[in-house]
């Protein structure tokens, strides 16, 4: 704990956050001790585009984890991020989860790498779309979208999945009515990079650029499995900026941390955010 404060103290910081920031506000990740033995597979972007089948069943899916995202409220880690921003001491935070919640917390220079789950487009003419009205919309479409899904668990509650859905069976896919873009009849999709398509080059330009300013990288509950984050660990790494790493399990960066902490971002953040606190009282 000493070595991450005098890390932080040489800031300032950026921080890159992952699924493990968000799973004490209820959501599920994809890698975490209790997430592994999952069977959920996420929506590929190709079937995502050419197979109606497949976005119907995404937005069967959708149409249940949306709500609980939705609802889903920020916890202590988020809040500790935004206050060693308020304080000084971050920068920004480089996010690769889609749910809001740092900026529900009070964080505000955030960069998701990965989109956001509240905002839809269309792929033919990029209208955009609140994905609360297309939730309303698909509702009053499907008026029997919420019995399908609780029959589909023997009438429990879905299980949230990592990506903003939830395990529904299949049957809640058949006949549901798909929204279509409301200025064009397009396909509507989510707008947040799915598994097999690319962060939009200039988004990795905004975050090149936020962490061109910092001094120290921090990361906070990602295992760094997907490239898209753990490129920021290596460039930082290479160009001698230290880095620092708070999460539950192993990640793939752990060899080019100066720092490692092996605990909950939610138990670990708030008290750096303390302990920086006291240290500039």
């Amino acid at each position: 704990m000493e070595a991450l404060l005098g890390l932080m103290r040489r800031g300032p910081v950026a921080v890159l956050t992952g699924a493990g920031c968000s799973t004490e506000s209820g959501i599920p990740d994809y890698r975490g001790p209790r997430t592994g033995r999952r069977d959920h597979d996420p929506i590929q972007y190709r079937e995502f585009v050419q197979e109606p089948a497949t976005r119907a069943r995404y937005w069967a899916r959708s149409a249940v984890g949306w709500i609980r995202i939705r609802d889903a409220a920020p916890n202590d880690a988020h809040r500790a991020l935004a206050r060693m921003e308020a304080d000084g001491h971050v920068l920004g935070v480089i996010t690769q989860n889609v749910d809001g919640l740092h900026q529900a917390a009070g964080s505000r220079r955030v960069l998701q790498l990965h989109g956001s789950l509240a905002d839809v487009r269309c792929l033919e003419c990029g209208e955009r779309e609140a994905r609360s009205s297309v939730q309303r919309r698909l509702v009053a479409m499907n008026p029997g979208l919420r019995e399908h899904h609780h029959g589909a668990t023997g009438g429990g509650e879905p299980e949230l999945a990592p990506d903003g859905d939830a395990r529904v069976g299949d049957e809640a896919a058949r006949d549901l009515t798909v929204p279509g873009c409301r200025r064009c009849g397009g396909v509507l999709k989510p707008d947040v990079v799915f598994f097999g398509e690319n962060v939009p080059p200039e988004r990795v330009e905004r975050a090149w650029a936020l962490l061109e300013e910092a001094r120290v990288l921090l990361v906070a509950g990602s295992s760094l499995s997907v490239y898209s984050g753990y490129r920021f660990v290596r460039r930082s790494h290479e160009e001698g900026r230290p880095v620092g790493i708070v999460n539950l399990t192993s990640t793939r960066g752990d060899g080019e941390a100066s720092v490692r902490v092996a605990g909950r971002v939610g138990d670990v953040l708030p008290r750096v955010a303390a302990a920086l606190d006291a240290g500039s009282g």
